[in-house]
């Protein structure tokens, strides 16, 4: 029997769970699946005869080796910080090792180790990053192998909440990390390439600067820049191309109503507010407004960000209940990105039989023959409901398929990998058809970047 090791068991690995249960018989497997609470690793299992909850502390070595030196692969399912000591132990029980996230600069310096030792540590392999990889790099190869030459490429990628459960004036709702969308844009200014020249966006002016675009049954959807566009030039052999660009999808609307909690300061995540855990809503509101001896709450923040009573940017802000006296924070020693999380959580969970969806788009230019081509590459995912969620089902199935074709040996790559070659990105996007994870491509006569389709 074969040993699979899952360390983490949260809402991103329902799908993944799922999967590899369901596979279990034929391909020889027992799978364990370790959480802080074995509660919850129990209930992933559903009882499965080979499968096996336990309580796991990442934190703990002795537990950690034990686990590790006796599988024949491990998942990490772990928040991205946590993904290093369980590399360094791959390494040194030579364990091959599948996780969603984003390759660290630590993982990276494991490189050499990894290939010493004969084993890969699988990264980027979920939905984004992860499918938008290997469905781009599908594309690309695909006009390579054609003679072509690739002169723009844009990527976009949403985690939305599906038409049947839209429900609020947001038309959003959380369907991942809430801390992450709060902080979203962070850390530095967006940097991409259009037509040639470099660009960048701060975060004060992120969500300001977005493109619109139309997915067909669907509706129109604009996005925003992700922070670095640039580094993908080298992973995807871009290096020529005019433009790169990745953003993040909402739907219409949304960027310019958050960009007031940005221009407020309420995404700050760098201090703590007095008292926190006494303030209201109201006090959270109030405290990043001038003080004034009569005007409202209300008054004031309408005269700050200049928007009237009748606007709809006001009436987003009243429908999260904001200016509420009677709601307390409730959280001690809090930042405003931290209170503001509170608030919008209270809002945008979904509810048990919501839906959620995720929306992905492609654009590539391309000259081939002396014609300029541009192909665009979309793929919707609808949810089941609040736990077998879109989300979960387009991270959790990529990481599950490639632990099953390392385990089976039909990837033989090793060393820190992403799946953007053949040998993984081929099986694993045929399988994902399976599952209804499609891309639908439409192919037009190449446009180049159009200014009209970007809001100032």
């Amino acid at each position: 029997m074969r040993h699979i090791l899952i360390i983490g068991a949260g809402r991103s690995a329902t799908w993944l769970i799922k999967y590899l249960l369901e596979k279990a018989e034929t391909e020889n497997l027992h799978i364990t699946i370790g959480d802080l609470s074995e509660e919850l690793a129990a209930k992933k299992t559903q009882n499965h005869p080979r499968a096996t909850p336990v309580a796991f502390d990442i934190h703990n070595d002795e537990q950690r080796s034990k686990y590790i030196s006796g599988a024949d692969i491990v998942i990490s399912m772990l928040p991205a910080s946590l993904h290093y000591e369980v590399a360094k132990d791959c390494i040194k029980y030579k364990k091959n090792m599948v996780t969603a996230s984003y390759v660290s600069p630590a993982m990276m310096e494991l490189d050499e180790q990894a290939k010493e030792n004969g084993i890969i540590l699988m990264n980027e392999i979920g939905l984004d990053p992860g499918i938008d990889h290997m469905s781009a790099m599908s594309v690309i190869d695909s006009i390579r192998d054609k003679g072509g030459k690739v002169l723009l490429f844009e990527s976009f990628c949403g985690g939305l909440v599906a038409p049947e459960s839209d429900n609020n004036l947001w038309n959003y709702k959380f369907t991942w990390n809430p801390r992450n969308v709060v902080l979203a844009g962070q850390g530095g200014a967006a940097k991409f390439i259009q037509e040639g020249k470099f660009k960048y966006i701060p975060y004060n002016k992120l969500f300001r600067r977005t493109e619109f675009m139309e997915v067909e049954g669907f509706g129109r959807f604009e996005g925003y820049a992700n922070r670095d566009s640039l580094k993908y030039k080298g992973v995807y052999g871009l290096d020529d191309a005019l433009t790169l660009y990745r953003g993040t999808l909402r739907r219409v609307g949304f960027s310019k109503t958050w960009n007031m909690f940005v221009q407020l300061g309420m995404t700050d995540d760098n201090y703590v507010m007095e008292d926190s855990e006494n303030m209201s809503y109201r006090d959270f509101t109030n405290a990043f407004l001038p003080y004034h001896p009569t005007d409202s709450v209300e008054l004031k923040l309408r005269h700050l960000l200049k928007i009237e009573q009748d606007d709809i940017q006001w009436d987003k802000l009243m429908e999260l209940d904001i200016f509420n006296p009677n709601k307390k924070v409730g959280l001690a020693n809090a930042t405003p990105a931290q209170i503001l999380e509170k608030i919008l959580s209270d809002k945008w969970t979904l509810s048990q039989e919501d839906k959620d969806m995720i929306v992905m788009y492609h654009k590539f230019g391309y000259e081939l023959n002396g014609e300029r081509k541009q192909i665009d590459a979309t793929m919707v995912c609808i949810g089941e409901n609040q736990t077998y969620t879109a989300m979960a089902k387009t991270v959790g199935l990529p990481v599950a398929m490639a632990t099953l074709q390392i385990l089976n040996g039909n990837i033989n790559l090793t060393g820190v990998q992403l799946p953007i070659h053949k040998e993984i990105y081929q099986p694993i996007l045929k399988e994902l058809e399976e599952f209804g994870i499609v891309f639908n491509e439409k192919e037009t006569k190449y446009m180049g970047y159009n200014p009209q389709n970007v809001a100032s």
